[in-house]
């Protein structure tokens, strides 16, 4: 029979980090820490198989599994010298989730499992503490009650409350153990009353009752949409951790706490972390309370007046302090800790890899290289290319006035500007209808990941700097603003009090992730600076990788900011871009609606100069790297005047009386304009405006040569060809007006002629149509829509119905299809070099910045990627990834 349980403890474990694809990342990090003698509370791990066995089998377990969990616990109880319902030392236990990936929060735990009205006493005297047990006890009932049997928690809170408000307490730990006695039995009836059934008293049945929760918590709502986010794989399942309880709300002596070996929001090398006294690891991450700091550093930046625990427990501290270090150079990453001190003695609860800021992460990965913990390709490895856009967020403007309503913890870094959204329903159709909100909370729980999601930014009332809030904002990327004491959220009434002020859903607000601060209205922002670790890594991966990097650009301003991403040259400039302004938009739809080649030669002679300029910068801009540059392409309809006052200056500008434009327009509307007149075929139609264009390409190159003194020779694009006949027409006009320059000038005119790749046929064709081209570019973005038959304008309102049922994995417009499109670009590629063995080929659809579709271009052997200027950094970063991961595989091959 298979393993299904794997134990821990005493130093000793049954598995470790090999395997986390059983154990989940929780499981193989305990077991790794027990074999390394840290103290860790023994336990067991049920695993992944388990789960998946329990879904594929309509929530049935494995037949062998009663026997193994039976005697994982005899292990456990030799480990600890408990036994579960014993009425002297009973056992007691925790039992958590843990996946492959982390997930923090989105799956549920069970605490203090095995207390009933038996063991409660034990406990009782064995703490010497009547009302810490009687607490625990309580605690027990209501979280199996919530996540085991369904009753809603806040049932639960509200008889606390009434409680409190009838005795007069103010805090929990002002009721005394006869008052927890009341609470416990009105929390039991409750119970009763909502499910038909006592409270189930039996440690056993509480135990599987536990484990059958996890289990089902891996399809709940808020961890479907955590994964779903963070594209993690609904088949991986999760495992299940039963741990020997430890507590840190035992006393005065007791903590709980979580702690970073670095700072996960900006990754300096310093340890990171809060604690409560007298309290359990989830009043920490809730922010139920606001914690206090590990380290005195700390302690004194914050300005606390509460003692660190470096200060209160300085034998302790140095303890943990030396775990810290181990668990780091072990893992060789930043860790995420979660300990319990338990009168005076430390426990060791959890490891894991930090979640950090995009910032954290550049700097740690850069940091352990140069300290050796890593190699440089391993640090690239670390970074997750898609993560690097979370840089461009905005910051504050250093002189910018600013209105500060309140301060709190700088949870997640950047600034933000949106109106108040009170719940993350508002803030999900706000986002729905294109309005930035920042979330405003007391503080967060699990349910609101969607709303986190939507929001720009987020800020809470209460918690500290490892709550919810801050975790998954800085996952995310969003600023996060977190323990703003004096902000009173009252989502019923709709309004945010700060002091005297008072603010309302939809007004605006500015927070600062990065200082605290939460400002009214909207404060200046300026974009970040990418220097330091960011320039150091991608200096790490241009060495490493192969393909080039260009950029889609057809303005001077995106030519410069490409430029400072390191762009390669320009991959695609898209002409059509240039004629938008309002000063050559006229000349453009004279050109269109001219009904003679002399009529259209005539406008076209306007547009000429502005080509001739926009090429010349553009040429200037890039300093003799490649500039690729597509003929126009859309439909002409595109560019034709819409409303009556346009049509009227149109036609008085064209010498033309307004009903013979309106007709002139109407003959030019098309059914499927994406499939129809446009392309080449406007070229082959009206060679003027191929011959133009070519005409202000060339004589910009020689210009910008002469200013620059080095060749520039243009790359010329011929869009939409599907068959060769096509391409050596258009490419007849470009030879001809080349000549003519030439002659004009007294020098030749160097260039290239290719072709877009973005139509099935023109693939299959590659071998013939490489005869005339010099270069292939693939337009997957036209290769997506014209092999899938779907119109990528139209496709959102069924794709994510296809996304969601498992009919399409990912969404083809983002990703590249591998199957079909990429099978495409295979073939045109194996064919276009029979021709051609040196043909030169890149992508420069939108897919030129997605990673996975620029592991494909790596494996394929494309030379160049193009992507829009703004995702340059990430294209960078994953082509180098892309040939450090083909290495391993070749390895493993």
């Amino acid at each position: 029979m298979p393993t299904w349980v794997y134990s821990f403890g005493d130093g000793v474990a049954d598995g470790g980090i090999r395997l986390r694809h059983l154990l989940g990342t929780k499981g193989a990090n305990l077991a790794e820490m027990a074999s390394l003698g840290l103290p860790v509370p023994p336990g067991f791990t049920i695993t992944t198989e388990v789960c998946r066995h329990y879904y594929a089998n309509d929530h049935h377990y494995p037949l062998d599994l009663e026997r193994q969990v039976n005697a994982a616990l005899g292990l456990l109880s030799r480990r600890t010298g408990r036994t579960f319902g014993d009425p002297e030392r009973p056992l007691l236990v925790s039992v958590r989730s843990g996946a492959l990936a982390a997930m923090p929060g989105m799956m549920d735990t069970v605490l203090n499992l095995g207390l009933n009205d038996v063991t409660v006493e034990a406990l009782a005297a064995e703490s010497g503490d009547a009302r810490f047990a009687l607490d625990s006890y309580r605690r027990f009932i209501q979280m199996f009650g919530d996540v085991v049997m369904g009753v809603d928690s806040q049932a639960f809170e509200e008889i606390l409350d009434d409680l409190k408000e009838r005795e007069g307490h103010f805090n929990d730990t002002e009721l005394t153990a006869d008052e927890w006695r009341k609470v416990i039995a009105s929390f039991k009836d409750l119970v009763a009353d909502e499910t038909g059934k006592p409270f189930p008293l039996d440690p056993l049945e509480q135990l599987w009752g536990a484990i059958g929760a996890v289990f089902g918590s891996w399809s709940n709502r808020r961890a479907a949409t955590f994964r779903k986010l963070h594209g993690i794989s609904s088949n991986s399942g999760t495992a299940v951790n039963v741990q020997a309880m430890v507590f840190g709300n035992m006393d005065e002596r007791s903590a709980t706490g979580v702690a970073f070996t670095r700072n996960p929001s900006t990754g300096e090398r310093q340890l990171y972390g809060e604690f409560l006294l007298n309290a359990q690891g989830e009043e920490v991450v809730t922010g139920l309370r606001t914690p206090q700091d590990i380290t005195e550093a700390a302690r004194l930046a914050s300005r606390s007046d509460r003692p660190s625990l470096e200060e209160l427990m300085p034998d302790t501290y140095r303890e943990f302090i030396g775990y810290c270090q181990k668990l780091e150079r072990h893992f060789k990453d930043i860790q995420d800790l979660e300990f319990t001190i338990e009168r005076g003695k430390l426990w060791m609860l959890q490891t894991r890899s930090g979640r950090r800021t995009v910032e954290a992460a550049l700097r740690v990965a850069v940091d352990m290289a140069n300290e050796g913990l890593i190699t440089r390709e391993e640090a690239i490895e670390r970074i997750d290319p898609s993560s690097l856009e979370q840089l461009l967020h905005p910051t504050i403007e250093a002189d910018a006035p600013r209105d500060i309503l309140a301060t709190g913890l700088p949870a997640s870094p950047g600034a933000a500007v949106g109106e108040i959204a009170f719940n993350s329903e508002q803030a999900e159709k706000a986002r729905q209808r294109g309005i930035k909100v920042i979330l405003v909370r007391a503080e967060t729980s699990p349910d609101d990941v969607h709303g986190m999601h939507s929001a720009v930014g987020v800020v809470t009332a209460r918690g500290g700097m490892t709550s919810h809030a801050a975790v998954i904002a800085r996952g995310l990327g969003k600023p996060c603003v977190v323990g703003v004491s004096a902000l009173k959220a009252d989502p019923v009434k709709g309004i945010v009090t700060v002091g005297k002020r008072e603010l309302r859903a939809g007004d605006v607000i500015t927070i600062d992730g990065s200082s605290g601060q939460v400002m009214a209205g909207r404060v200046p922002m300026k974009e970040p600076e990418l220097s330091g670790p960011f320039a150091e890594i991608m200096a790490w991966a241009d060495a490493v990788r192969r393909l080039e990097v260009r950029a889609n650009a057809e303005t001077p301003l995106e030519a410069r900011i490409a430029r400072q991403f390191g762009a390669q040259g320009i991959g695609l400039c898209r002409t059509e871009h240039m004629f938008f302004e309002n000063s050559r938009i006229s000349a453009v739809r004279e050109m269109i609606l001219a009904e003679t080649p002399e009529s259209r030669r005539a406008a076209l002679e306007k547009i000429l100069p502005m080509q001739r300029q926009d090429f010349a910068e553009l040429f200037e801009i890039m300093e003799g790297q490649p500039v690729c540059i597509r003929l126009l392409d859309p439909p002409l309809h595109e560019f034709l005047p819409r409303t009556e006052r346009e049509v009227a200056e149109l036609a008085e500008t064209a010498g033309v009386a307004p009903d013979v434009l309106r007709r002139r327009i109407a003959n030019l509307e098309e059914y499927n304009p994406m499939l129809g007149h446009r392309g080449c075929r406007l070229a082959v139609s009206f060679p003027e405006i191929a011959e133009v264009q070519a005409r202000a390409i060339f004589e910009a190159a020689i210009a910008a040569s002469d200013k620059l003194g080095k060749p520039v020779v243009p790359e010329i694009m011929v869009p939409l060809v599907a068959a060769r006949k096509e391409l050596d027409y258009v490419k007849a006009i470009i030879a001809r007006t080349a000549v003519e320059v030439s002659e004009t000038v007294g020098r030749p005119v160097n260039y290239k002629v290719g072709t877009m790749i973005e139509l099935p046929r023109a693939a299959l064709m590659a071998e013939d149509i490489a005869q005339s081209a010099a270069f292939f570019s693939f337009g997957t973005n036209d290769l997506t829509q014209t092999t899938f038959g779907i119109s990528r304008d139209d496709a959102a309102s069924f794709l994510p119905t296809y996304l969601q049922k498992g009919v399409l994995a990912r969404d083809p417009f983002v990703s590249i299809d591998r199957d079909g499109v990429g099978e495409l670009i295979r073939i045109a590629i194996e064919r276009g070099r029979k021709s051609r063995p040196d043909i030169g080929l890149g992508m420069c659809g939108e897919h030129g910045g997605d990673p996975a579709s620029i592991a494909f271009c790596e494996e394929a052997g494309l030379a160049y990627v193009s992507c829009s200027p703004f995702r340059m950094p990430i294209a960078r970063l994953a082509a180098a990834r892309a040939v450090i991961i083909g290495r391993k595989d070749h390895l493993d091959d």
